[in-house]
């Protein structure tokens, strides 16, 4: 599902004012649905660019003629447009990762053909190389969003406009402890998060150059306070440091029938619940509350786990889906990687996800880090031996593979293919393109 959506929670009746304590069980009881792992789903964000002159930016007429055209497709999985006018496709919970992959393929097959007709891409990166972010809706939340962000820079805006990601949906797992253990993986996805974004950091420049980090993408997140794009402490129940996050996150906006939505300052939903003013708080706007916050791990009855850039070619997001599910839903898998990422806890210290040193050093070096490359091994290694457990087939062990030789091995992310592509081309942007959905530069394909 898109942020613009309804979030974890349930619909109530929007007039229900709720207090500080309705809020903390509220939050507790919706946001974890606790249980044996049985679905799993996926969110792919792409760039949108111009099939044959990619560094044109796409005007917004021809955006909003190939979406009308998309619109006419019957697809399973859900289509949304970003802000910026990234699409977004959204399986629905699939009983499987066969069912989810296929599910989605298809889906993608439909979308680029009629793109394609209208002379548009997909593009995996998770951020766009050389346009400057420009919002292509005009909706009163996103007013709203990015009134709220810039008080903070411009990092806002790039994540709001400019970048694309492979989410990974999972369930919130048992009541009771173990492998496959709400609290177990609560905490796996917050370690193991930073594996990810090193082993597939896909972002490494802006205006055609190379901004210093494989994932500018994960950058930005980072620009971005812990109230908004921060998660909750690790220690204790999950659910009781979540409800307690959402209290103390800021408010984004107050929103009204007409006009523009208040964007107040300073005000968090537990001093709002207290105060009552500028009006008592609904049920309602704690479910768009919910929806206004953006941690690496978003409780929304399942897991959404934000972290992994958007992968090049037209299947590179199976790769990140594949590997994460293995490492989650497999018992062995997920002790394994458990004891992997353990390690990692110590450089991560105190401060929540993205903002502490682990993060950063994902974002910054990726697999170039030795501990992260480390972990990422032990992790593949893992998923590979999960993978026919869960019923992969031998065309998706075999692209897990490929990539563990390509990268995990060497030390190396997709972002390592750009930079070398880049170096031996020069460093004018005029020199980087994309085509069909592949990045490539001067026409080469970035996994040759």
């Amino acid at each position: 599902m898109s942020d613009a959506e309804s979030g974890c929670t349930e619909r109530h009746e929007p007039r229900t004012a709720v207090t500080e304590a309705e809020v903390e069980a509220l939050v507790s009881g919706i946001c974890f649905k606790t249980g044996p792992p049985r679905a799993v789903g996926v969110e792919v964000e792409w760039l949108v660019h111009e099939l044959s002159t990619p560094r044109l930016p796409v005007t917004p007429e021809r955006l909003e003629a190939a979406y009308a055209a998309v619109r006419t497709v019957p697809l399973r999985s859900a289509l949304t447009v970003e802000p910026g006018g990234q699409l977004e496709l959204s399986s629905p919970p699939a009983a499987s990762l066969m069912e989810c992959i296929g599910t989605v393929s298809a889906d993608l097959g439909a979308v680029r053909g009629v793109l394609a007709g209208q002379g548009l891409a997909l593009v995996g990166l998770g951020h766009d190389p050389w346009h400057t972010p420009r919002r292509f809706l005009r909706e009163r939340r996103y007013d709203a969003l990015e009134a709220c962000l810039d008080r903070d820079g411009p990092a806002g805006r790039h994540m709001m406009c400019a970048s694309a990601s492979v989410q990974v949906c999972l369930d919130a797992g048992h009541e009771e402890p173990g492998p496959l253990g709400h609290g177990r993986r609560w905490w796996l996805a917050h370690r193991l998060g930073a594996v990810l974004v090193a082993a597939f950091a896909n972002s490494p420049l802006l205006a055609g150059r190379p901004t210093g980090w494989m994932s500018t993408r994960q950058q930005m997140w980072t620009r971005i306070g812990p109230g908004r794009a921060g998660a909750p402490p690790l220690d204790g129940d999950p659910r009781a440091a979540w409800a307690r996050h959402v209290l103390d996150a800021p408010v984004m906006c107050v929103r009204r029938e007409d006009g523009p939505w208040e964007v107040p300052e300073r005000l968090t939903f537990r001093d709002w619940a207290r105060t009552r003013l500028p009006r008592p708080p609904t049920e309602d706007d704690l479910d768009y509350h919910l929806t206004t916050l953006f941690p690496p791990v978003r409780p929304r009855g399942h897991l959404e786990l934000r972290m992994i850039d958007a992968q090049p070619g037209d299947d590179g997001w199976i790769v990140p889906l594949a590997v994460t599910a293995a490492l989650f839903d497999d018992p062995a898998a997920a002790e394994t990687a458990y004891r992997a990422v353990k390690p990692l806890a110590e450089r991560a210290g105190p401060r929540p996800a993205p903002h502490n040193a682990l993060w950063v050093e994902a974002a910054r070096s990726a697999l170039a880090d030795s501990e992260l490359r480390e972990a990422a091994a032990g992790c593949f290694r893992a998923a590979l031996e999960a993978l026919p457990r869960l019923g992969a087939t031998t065309e998706v062990t075999d692209a897990v593979a490929a990539f563990e030789d390509r990268y995990v091995r060497r030390g190396r992310c997709p972002a390592d293919d750009l930079l070398d592509r880049l170096s031996r081309s020069g460093p004018a942007p005029s020199r980087l393109h994309t085509a069909g959905g592949t990045s490539t530069v001067d026409g080469k394909d970035i996994r040759s």
